[in-house]
């Protein structure tokens, strides 16, 4: 019988290629193999912290190959406690079987595949010159989300805002061995209308991305607003570009970022142009002229969590 192995946040951190992993998603979303039920999105009480968790349940499985599901809790207020606001694990399975493969800790997993299916959007949306990057946020996403942007575009300056200055700078200090420039900004109008690629991954129920700002042949790329009362990014902004989502399955109801424009009518669901599955298939299409502004809307898809955790098994048990 295969023993089940364990797989650690370190081992994920340290042998990570962005490409590669981004190489694993788009296979995932191009294969027709792959079902991925609708996933449980469960808020509950947490009146000690006088805020509301989530609990996230998301299976996905690849029939005679992998399965798996990953279990979730978003808990915005950990903060005070020194926990990142994202706790999971992952349990993955032999699909023909039944047995167990692996348990991976899920905090850097989740990361990584959430930056690489940015960027794997970015590889169709985005401007193929981009060469700079506004990071709005400092969590545990940011370093992630700004490799792997620089990983399919050529960046050379990236910029970092938060809410806390120092946490910017800490941010900028962690990736100084980057071929890139990274400098930490105290406000994001300063760069904003600079930059090619704009990438958000907050917990704000206001927007921060404002279209007032942007220019023609930007890339907004919105990972953080998880829930229906959050959004990274305005009216003007959702106006002015062209809408894609991650999926339609849970594109269109679990963020702020789409719903509040769609029960609006600013953003209609016809006019959202495709997303992650029609452009890795080329049934949809990417970016259409260099002026235009590009809008990607990330929530999560279990099938991004099976592509990561099935990638990250071959690389411990082959080396």
């Amino acid at each position: 019988m295969e023993k089940m192995v364990q797989i650690p946040d370190n081992f994920i951190n340290e042998n990570t290629d962005f490409r590669e992993l981004i190489a694993a998603l788009k296979t995932g979303f191009a294969s027709e193999e792959i079902l991925v039920p609708m996933r449980h999105h469960h808020d509950f009480p947490n009146p000690k912290v006088g805020a509301d968790s989530t609990l996230l349940l998301m299976p996905a499985w690849h029939s005679g190959k992998m399965a798996g599901v990953k279990i979730a809790t978003v808990s915005p207020k950990n903060g005070q406690f020194g926990l990142p606001s994202i706790q999971a694990v992952y349990v993955l399975m032999d699909a023909l079987k039944g047995t167990m493969k692996a348990i991976l800790q899920a905090k850097s997993l989740t990361a990584k595949r959430t930056a690489a299916a940015s960027a794997l959007a970015s590889s169709f949306l985005s401007r193929e010159d981009s060469s700079s990057l506004l990071m709005i946020g400092t969590g545990a996403l940011s370093t992630n989300l700004i490799r792997a942007h620089a990983s399919v575009r050529p960046i050379k300056n990236v910029y970092v805002w938060g809410r806390n200055f120092e946490k910017a700078q800490a941010v900028c200090d962690s990736l100084k061995r980057e071929a890139f420039k990274c400098q930490a900004v105290k406000t994001i109008s300063e760069k904003i209308g600079e930059v090619d690629i704009i990438s958000a991954a907050t917990l704000s129920k206001t927007p921060l991305v404002l279209g007032k700002y942007l220019k023609a042949g930007q890339h907004v790329d919105l990972v953080g607003a998880y829930r229906k009362d959050m959004r990274e990014a305005d009216d003007a902004t959702v106006s002015k570009a062209s809408v894609y989502i991650d999926t339609f399955q849970g594109g269109l109801k679990e963020s702020g970022d789409i719903a509040i424009p769609l029960k609006s009518g600013v953003l209609k669901e016809e006019n959202i142009k495709g997303d992650l599955f029609g452009l890795c298939t080329d049934t949809v299409k990417g970016r259409s002229h260099p002026e235009e502004i590009t809008y990607f809307k990330s929530v999560g898809h279990a099938l991004e969590d099976l592509m990561a955790a099935s990638y990250y098994y071959e690389l411990f048990i082959n080396g």
